[in-house]
């Protein structure tokens, strides 16, 4: 009989054991990514969407020049749609200037890797990179839907 219970209770055990690996195999990764804010620029908010939700949102001004944020990845997925969108108020000849920026493109295997948020093209164009990969993220020119202002 004490054999039967120490079997049963080995089996219990390892049971447990493989259901948590299983488990733990299953959470969703993370990747970080990075926000600085250019020595032109005043002030910027950006936010982040994966597949079309909402994920992150950064705020940068004259007294917090860089964020970064850990951002899960949805569960099960190891490519994802991501939007980057932003307004960016920059000092260009002496003037304020609003610019509206955004883009699209597609994040393959992020979870681990840190990416960076940048602008290019006199502030109208804004993506993730990842320095040390670039395959990590693939990048479309051209305005994300996700970002369009409510006309309302």
């Amino acid at each position: 009989m004490k054999s039967k219970r120490a079997f049963l209770f080995s089996a219990l055990l390892l049971g447990c054991a493989l259901h948590t690996a299983q488990a733990q195999s299953e959470l969703p990764g993370t990747f970080t990514v990075t926000d600085e804010r250019a020595s032109e620029e005043i002030s910027e908010v950006s936010r982040l969407y994966l597949d079309g939700n909402l994920v992150a949102t950064f705020r940068l001004g004259l007294s917090k020049s860089r964020e970064t944020r850990t951002i899960p990845l949805p569960a099960g997925r190891y490519d994802v749609d991501y939007a980057l969108c932003g307004e960016i108020t920059i000092m260009h000849n002496g003037h304020q200037e609003t610019h509206q920026v955004s883009s699209e493109g597609q994040l393959h295997h992020p979870e681990g890797h840190t990416l960076d948020a940048v602008g290019s093209n006199n502030f109208t164009d804004f993506f993730l990179v990842d320095y040390n990969d670039p395959s990590v993220a693939t990048h479309r020119h051209g305005r994300a839907a996700v970002c369009a202002t409510p006309s309302s």
